[in-house]
């Protein structure tokens, strides 16, 4: 046999060859390792200042709690957060039904500065913004606003960078440098709502609805980090998502995607926590061999551990978990491994799961691509003739580096943002 090859029996007991796999090399980025050589792992943020206490911190008690100490009566607690959540704002000189001599001091208590724009990227058509916030501390993050047929998806950040080390994916390979806290999540929501309602979100709108009406209807948390590193942080934001106005944003549960690339036992505290979100897994390989190189987390929580987990969730909620599957062009997308995903998917059931393969999106100074469009497509006719429901996905905003595994701040941002804290100060 050809020393290229490996020989690989499938689970029908037939035996094929398949070409080696060589790893790509990123360009100026030498990944990160433990002493043993394997890739580290960052499970725990640093301890780093946080953001001060913002009023998206807080629950509506504990917002009431807090105006009182002001001097204020109760029912103050309930006003800012309307302007908050339904009007999005936190300028409290535009909160006209708060006394004035008030303003000064709700807005030290809580409203503290969280997101600052740095800039903004939009596509041709205006359906996708890009954004580059600077954090209190001058951490840099992004979030993806973008227009489809009938709803408005928001991709947020979770983590500041993000320390799964994933080595085809350019957040990955810039390190974790600290969790963001609930504020700072959904502080990325309201002001896509304030941008919406201004009208700065191109694409064509639903019927005759006026952008003054909409507002973001999906929230996905894949954008920089970890969700479930971030657990407590990301729960509260989500319970703030779906809470009614006064206490939260009021949106439907159901219309919010949680990712992971498998940490296993969060996956199943998430299934207890009784809301209907929909749950994501970011598999990219259904073998461990190569999923140990791809994911580095598989070090810990091997794909079998991972998938039980993820039909855990299903029998636990009733709701169909996505399988997300980044097409890596002769790394992951060989047919063979289109049938062992299949198999080791029908093998806990039929009906709990639908695969989202997605052509890789390309990062600065890697070589590492999507696959063909045959290989693509033979991929998912594969999945599909196994019963696998299972959908190409949409590759929105890599024109302007806002695709999944693209979000990242460059040298350019940095400066940039600096540039505008120091004009700030």
């Amino acid at each position: 046999m050809d020393p290229t090859k490996l020989a690989h029996t499938d689970g029908n007991g037939y035996r094929s060859t398949r070409p080696k796999q060589v790893r790509p090399k990123a360009e100026g980025w030498v990944q990160a390792t433990n002493p043993d050589g394997r890739p580290t792992l960052q499970f725990a943020s640093p301890r780093v200042k946080q953001p001060p206490q913002h009023l998206a911190d807080m629950t509506l008690e504990e917002r009431e709690a807090a105006i009182k100490e002001l001097g204020l009566p109760g029912f103050r607690a309930k006003q800012i957060s309307k302007h908050y959540f339904e009007h999005y704002t936190s300028d409290t000189e535009a909160m006209t039904d708060l006394p004035k001599d008030s303003r000064a001091a709700i807005t030290d208590r809580f409203f503290p500065p969280l997101l600052t724009e740095v800039k903004r990227l939009q596509t041709d058509n205006g359906d996708t913004i890009k954004f580059l916030w600077r954090l209190f501390d001058g951490a840099l993050v992004e979030s993806v606003l973008m227009r489809y047929p009938g709803r408005i998806t928001l991709c947020v950040s979770s983590q500041c960078g993000c320390g799964m080390n994933c080595p085809f994916c350019a957040t990955g390979q810039a390190g974790l440098t600290r969790n963001m806290s609930t504020a700072e999540i959904l502080d990325q929501v309201v002001q896509a709502n304030r941008i919406i309602r201004a009208g700065e979100l191109g694409g064509t709108r639903r019927g005759s609805v006026h952008f003054s009406e909409e507002r973001v209807n999906n929230i996905v948390f894949m954008g920089m980090g970890e969700p479930l590193a971030n657990y407590k942080r990301v729960m509260n934001a989500v319970h703030r998502m779906a809470a009614e106005a006064p206490e939260g944003l009021g949106m439907s549960a159901r219309g919010i995607t949680v990712s992971t690339v498998g940490l296993a036992p969060a996956i199943r505290k998430l299934a207890d926590e009784n809301l209907p979100v929909t749950f994501a897994l970011s598999l990219h390989a259904p073998d461990d061999e190569l999923r140990d190189e791809l994911i580095p987390v598989n070090s810990r929580w091997k794909v079998d551990e991972v998938l039980d987990a993820a039909k855990h969730y299903f029998d636990t909620t009733g709701r169909r978990v996505s399988i997300e599957y980044a097409l890596i062009k002769d790394m992951n997308d060989h047919a063979w491994r289109a049938d062992l995903l299949a198999e080791r998917l029908n093998a806990r059931g039929r009906g709990w799961v639908h695969v989202n393969p997605i052509p890789l999106n390309p990062t600065p100074g890697s070589i590492w691509t999507s696959s063909d469009p045959d290989v693509t497509d033979e991929f998912v006719r594969r999945l599909n003739a196994a019963g696998i429901p299972t959908t190409l996905r949409d590759t929105r905003g890599k024109d302007i580096d806002g695709a999944c595994g693209q979000l990242v701040a460059t040298e350019a941002d940095k400066q940039e943002a600096q540039r505008i804290a120091a004009s700030d100060s």
